[in-house]
C-alpha cells in the first residue's frame, strides 16, 4: 500500500498474526479478505473521525465477525454473529486477554448486523460495524478517497460478483436456523399498523449499493 496512514496496516502483533492464521486456516478467501478490508475500513473510519482504539482488538473482532457462518464456528441454534461472539471469546481466552477486552470484543461482533446501536458504544464496537456497512452496503462510501478503497481492495480483492457472493455465504451460514433471523419488531408492529411502510431490504441495499461487481 503506498498509502502513508497506519490505520492501512494490518496489526503485525503475535496475537495478530495468530488470529490471521486461524481465520485463513478456517473461512474461505472471500470471507477471510472480506473481514480484512473490514479492519481495514474501520480503522480508516477511527482515523477519520478521531476516534482512539486498540487495532489488535479491532483486528480481532473484524477477523472473527463472520466466523458463525463457517462449519468449524456455526451451532445450530444460536444467531451466526453469537457463534462467531463465542469464537473470539474462546481465542482470546486463551491468550490471556482481559476479561474487559474480551467482552468489548464479543459485543462488537455480536451487535455487528444490528445497525443504530453501535455507533453509540466503545470505538471497538463502533468501528466495527463501521467496517462491515462500508465493506457489504456502501455505507459511508464517500467519505474514503479514491486512494484508500483501492488500497484496501488491492490488498485484499472483492470478487467479481462479490455482492451476489456475500448474500449467498450468508444464507448457507444460516439456512439451517431460520428461527434466529427473528429480527427488529419494530418493523413488524410498523408492517402491521400501516400500510404505507415498506420494509428496508439488506440485499436490496448491497445490490443497490456504489460498490462496483
Amino acid at each position: 500500500m503506498n498509502i502513508a496512514t497506519r490505520s492501512l496496516r494490518i496489526p503485525d502483533s503475535k496475537l495478530a498474526r495468530e488470529v490471521t492464521e486461524i481465520v485463513r486456516d478456517t473461512e474461505s478467501e472471500l470471507l477471510f479478505n472480506h473481514s480484512s478490508r473490514v479492519y481495514l475500513f474501520g480503522a480508516l473510519a477511527g482515523e477519520h473521525h478521531g476516534l482512539k482504539f486498540d487495532p489488535e482488538l479491532l483486528y480481532a473482532g473484524a477477523m472473527f465477525h463472520d466466523m458463525g457462518l463457517t462449519k468449524a464456528h456455526g451451532s445450530d441454534d444460536e444467531r451466526f454473529e453469537v457463534d462467531g461472539a463465542n469464537a473470539a471469546r474462546d481465542f482470546l481466552k486463551r491468550h490471556g486477554i482481559t476479561r474487559t477486552d474480551i467482552d468489548t470484543v464479543w459485543t462488537a461482533i455480536a451487535l455487528h448486523t444490528t445497525p443504530g446501536i453501535p455507533k453509540h458504544m466503545h470505538p471497538v464496537v463502533a468501528l466495527l460495524t463501521a467496517g462491515v456497512e462500508m465493506d457489504v452496503l456502501g455505507l459511508a462510501y464517500e467519505e474514503y478517497s479514491d486512494a484508500e478503497r483501492e488500497a484496501v481492495v488491492k490488498a485484499f480483492p472483492r470478487t467479481p460478483h462479490f455482492k451476489e457472493d456475500i448474500i449467498q455465504a450468508f444464507y448457507e451460514g444460516i439456512k439451517h436456523k431460520p428461527e434466529t433471523t427473528f429480527g427488529n419488531v419494530k418493523a413488524d408492529v410498523l408492517a402491521d399498523k400501516d400500510p404505507h411502510f415498506h420494509r428496508g431490504n439488506f440485499c436490496v441495499v448491497i445490490r443497490e449499493s456504489r460498490w462496483p461487481g
